[in-house]
């Protein structure tokens, strides 16, 4: 197993909401988070049995893990680190936000940057 760090980029969209979701969770709880409490809080709704295909391999990436079988997961260092560090990703911008960004600078017609920002 390559036990290198992933980046949340390396993930798909729906392991990386169903990764979000459950660190949310955590954090707000301290608490193991089962399939169920994340397949009602995802707007696509996904069964139970789905997220918890998604979180095993979350597991094998080494980023959850279960303190036993019938519990829900916990993020390890690896998955917390990971959390944070795609909390401070740099991404380029895709059109539109760079448009409405454009925008939003037109709408303020300001003559310097203190008053831009």
């Amino acid at each position: 197993m390559d036990m290198r760090t992933p980046a949340l980029s390396d993930l798909d969209a729906r392991s990386r909401e169903i990764f979000r979701r459950l660190v949310e969770a955590y954090l707000e709880t301290g608490d193991p988070v089962g399939s169920r409490t994340i397949s009602r809080a995802l707007e696509n709704r996904l069964s139970p049995a789905t997220v918890r295909n998604v979180m095993q391999d979350l597991e094998d990436l080494g980023l959850l893990t279960s303190p036993h079988v019938s519990a829900g997961r916990l993020p390890t260092h690896m998955g917390l680190r990971l959390f944070v560090d795609g909390l401070l990703e740099v991404r380029d911008l895709d059109a539109a936000d760079r448009e409405m960004i454009d925008h939003s600078l037109e709408e303020a017609d300001a003559t310097n940057v203190t008053d831009t920002l």
